[in-house]
């Protein structure tokens, strides 16, 4: 076996190019500043790395199922292994699986599971430790996954070495789905969250929620050359000037979340580089379709036509990224509906959506904080300005940064947020959009909708599959909760004495994976 997906009722180069286009996306990430020449170099070991991090809280907590923002996600792969890994050209790879067969129909799969790794605990990874790890997001469960999880009916042991995975219908996407951050490896029957257990580059120290946490490095770790150095210490920085001020000062060696503002500034500084990735990221103002005034798609619409995109992508992102079409798939994505006109800034069209609610004007109260993402707050002021234009009358609520997530996010009525994007459509629509996913942050729901999202999964053909994901684009743009204006670019500063840093078109910080690749000179 291999992890290419392959069906022997379909020609073997035929299938791989529709199942490699499932994922594809034609990035352009890259390093701004001088260039790195760090993929020859030979990775050395010790020191002690430290990464200021913006994204976490007081509440957060490494149960897989509870991973929510990204600290308490790059501190969780420093621990764990993932079933699948997304690389450096948005594909999934082996990690703990690794390697995959599909049957055909691709509502069966057996994947083989990767020996000889062993838990920082001394215990060796077994078939039984991925089937409780998976199962975590299955059932009656909390997790953020189990949308995405819904549609696995089996999960069994095939043999000592293998897990054989059964779908409701069939799902080229598997692997991809897998490789989502919620899928990670702890022993069979662990439930200890306050300090994991994983097979990861780092074990566990301390950890103090939204404070710092300190992890050591694994020497048994079974990848070559990662966990390199002694330790990693993570420190929440949600302020993102005090952030930039960390690695400026050497407090730390990098940090997420750049604010776009000062990109300029940091490409002066010859102790830094900024590490810009293109991906799916993107913003979203969130209305939530249950409560009141936006229970009416009228009012939704008006918001939607009541801002000014360009405005807001060269002001709050200056320029990284690129406009928004109130969906989020982006342009990369092979599946992307590009036939979709562009949502302009409209005043008047934004007045007759409110007269067709029975409205004359409109008072919204929107709840906005930094921690939904760099330059939130100023991102609703240029809200607050282009609105009233159309008789919409803006009121920023600034929210603390801390239990954000816990406390704002999915419970106003209008907030702001969101999400780092996924390699495939069905794995960002299925989680953040159908009816029943935990994390649909805008409690839209529509039968339609979930019917096609879960027939598309089983459609071979690319050209079909397209034609029905553009559908689905369609609805939640024109009638969905989210207004999603832009997307941005993934922006990392790090230090010169850091090395091994790549782009990845998945999150910041490499993929939140820095730590285990990364290692320090000097």
């Amino acid at each position: 076996m291999t992890n290419d997906i392959r069906f022997p009722t379909v020609s073997r180069r035929g299938l791989l190019a529709a199942a490699a286009g499932l994922g594809a996306s034609a990035l352009t990430p890259g390093l701004i500043g001088r260039a790195f020449a760090q993929a020859v170099d030979k990775p050395k070991r010790g020191g002690v790395l430290k990464l200021g991090i913006g994204g976490g809280s007081t509440t957060d907590i490494l149960d897989p199922r509870m991973l929510t923002d990204w600290v308490p996600v790059n501190q969780a792969f420093m621990l764990m292994n993932g079933l699948v890994e997304i690389d450096q050209n948005n594909k999934a790879i082996p990690e703990l699986f690794e390697s995959w067969e599909a049957f055909p129909g691709a509502a069966e799969w057996v994947f083989n599971v990767r020996q000889g790794v062993v838990f920082h605990n001394g215990k060796t990874l077994t078939v039984e430790d991925v089937i409780y790890s998976i199962n975590l997001h299955r059932g009656k469960t909390t997790s953020a996954a189990r949308a995405i999880a819904e549609q696995i009916t089996d999960v069994e042991k095939a043999s000592d070495k293998q897990v054989r995975i059964k779908l409701k219908s069939g799902n080229a996407d598997l692997p991809y789905i897998l490789s989502d951050y919620h899928f990670l490896v702890v022993p069979d029957g662990f439930t200890d969250w306050v300090r994991p257990i994983g097979t990861g580059a780092f074990k566990f120290e301390s950890y103090e929620p939204g404070v710092r946490s300190r992890f050591v490095r694994n020497e048994n770790y079974w990848k070559p050359n990662c966990g390199n150095v002694d330790a990693v210490e993570v420190i929440v920085i949600n302020d993102i000037a005090a952030r930039t001020n960390a690695l400026m000062s050497g407090q730390v060696h990098a940090i997420n979340r750049v604010d776009f503002k000062t990109v300029d500034l940091l490409k002066r500084n010859r102790n830094l580089q900024v590490v810009q990735s293109a991906g799916g990221q993107h913003f979203t103002f969130l209305m939530d379709c249950t409560q009141g005034p936006f229970t009416d798609n009228n009012v939704r619409l008006a918001i939607k036509y009541a801002i000014d995109r360009k405005q807001m992508l060269q002001t709050a992102l200056q320029g990284y990224g690129r406009l928004g079409n109130d969906h989020p798939i982006p342009q990369s994505n092979p599946f992307y509906n590009d036939t979709l006109p562009q949502r302009a800034f409209d005043p008047e069209k934004a007045k007759f959506y409110l007269k067709k609610a029975g409205l004359d004007s409109l008072k919204v109260e929107l709840s906005a904080s930094d921690a939904a993402f760099a330059g939130a707050v100023d991102a609703a002021a240029i809200f607050r300005t282009t609105a009233a234009k159309s008789g919409i009358d803006v009121v920023i609520k600034r929210e603390a940064s801390d239990g954000y997530w816990d406390n704002v996010w999915m419970k106003a009525p209008f907030s702001m947020g969101y999400w780092g994007g996924r390699p495939t459509a069905d794995q960002m629509l299925s989680i953040a959009y159908a009816s029943d996913s935990a994390q649909n942050d805008t409690h839209w729901k529509n039968e339609q909708f979930d019917k096609i999202l879960r027939e598309a999964r089983a459609i071979l053909d690319p050209a079909k599959r397209k034609e029905m994901y553009a559908t689905l684009q369609q609805m939640i743009s024109d009638e969905g909760g989210a207004m999603i204006p832009m997307f941005g670019d993934y922006l990392d500063a790090v230090s010169v004495k850091l090395k091994g840093v790549t782009p990845h078109p998945m999150f910041n910080l490499m993929g939140a994976r820095m730590a285990e690749r990364v290692w320090l000179e000097g």
